[in-house]
């Protein structure tokens, strides 16, 4: 597994922010060793990671008043062709100026001294599941749009982290995938065997390095022997969880592969009950878990990232306790850094 994706205790975060001003989200972002351009769903519904995946996806039907998002397989069959037809257009792909406020911003910055930078995209699993038709079915069931879906999001991926890597020679991306913890659910209709086909095609056209983030609990054995070059989850809810797949664990840093690992509470009351000895406690018990269950202790600490536990839009203070959760997942990555490094 090749990957330039830095480990030892440095800090990034999930995208989706919960800012209206577009340069103090980016300034935020920035604040972190591994910076991203924020997805900014309350500036604008143009900014929700599902409609920005949907960017010139064909058959989607965009209700901008009552921020819905649809798909008619009508339209679709109607705008296929025309699609296919700019398939080799790199522009038909990336994320154009009125579907993200931050992205093209971001690009104009110097970004070459950062350890990396990183970028996201919605994946098919957790698209397919959430945008629905004009019957109120989810697309992943449409064998017709299923695999058209997964060729389209993985060429928006790879023209997005081409793109970043103009800025900085280890950018990576992130897959963000919150669906993937209800494919493993009986009542999802969807089960883990399509799943593991559909990743495994669609990574295959994906290029390196590349991730998944989830804040949900999936089934960790499945997502560890997914050929990935990085791992984002949130620890703070599924720590002890995560922790009893120690011989997946090390086998998966093993090939090379890095985890972020999400310890800081982003959701107000969350952030309030906590403070830095209190999740370095949480965080050192799942470690702690794992060494004693023979994953290398060097070695985890050499590909693991520090970040905030999941993202927030709904704080009474808006954006204040993310801001303040940032600043908290760099000074306790420093602690960290200073005890075992």
């Amino acid at each position: 597994m090749a990957s330039g994706i830095p480990g030892n205790l440095l800090t990034t975060a999930m995208a989706v922010m919960p800012h209206t001003d577009v340069e103090r989200a980016l300034e935020t972002a920035l604040t972190l060793d591994v910076p991203f351009w924020p997805q900014l769903p309350n500036f604008d519904y143009h900014e929700d990671m599902y409609v920005q995946a949907a960017e010139h996806f064909p058959g989607i039907v965009v209700d901008w008043d009552e921020r819905t998002l649809k798909f008619s397989f009508d339209k679709f069959v109607m705008e296929l062709e025309e699609v296919l037809a700019r398939f080799d257009d790199p522009d038909l792909f990336d994320v154009s100026e009125e579907y993200s406020a931050v992205y093209h911003r971001f690009l104009e910055l110097d970004l070459a001294d950062r350890p990396a930078i990183r970028g996201q995209l919605e994946g098919p699993i957790s698209f397919g599941l959430n945008v629905q038709d004009q019957d109120g079915r989810p697309i992943i069931f449409d064998d017709t749009v299923r695999p058209f879906m997964i060729d389209f999001m993985a060429r928006r991926i790879n023209v997005q982290l081409a793109r970043l890597k103009e800025h900085n020679e280890n950018a990576f991306m992130f897959v963000d995938e919150p669906g993937l913890q209800f494919v493993f659910s009986a009542m999802s209709g969807y089960g883990d065997r399509q799943a593991k086909d559909d990743l495994d095609r669609f990574f295959a056209e994906v290029d390196h390095p590349r991730g998944v983030h989830l804040c949900g609990n999936p089934d960790w054995e499945f997502m560890l022997n997914l050929d990935l070059d990085v791992l984002s989850l949130d620890v703070f809810t599924n720590g002890e969880i995560f922790a009893n797949y120690a011989t997946a664990i090390g086998k998966f840093l093993e090939r090379g592969g890095a985890l972020v690992w999400g310890i800081v509470p982003t959701g107000f009351e969350n952030f309030a009950a906590e403070d830095i000895p209190s999740l370095t406690g949480r965080l050192e018990d799942a470690w702690k878990t794992l060494w004693s269950s023979g994953v290398d202790r060097e070695l985890m600490i050499n590909r693991s990232m520090i970040s905030p536990a999941t993202c927030c839009l709904v704080n009474p203070d808006k954006e204040l306790t993310v801001e303040r959760a940032f600043a908290t997942v760099n000074r306790m990555a420093g602690e960290l850094r200073e005890k075992y490094l």
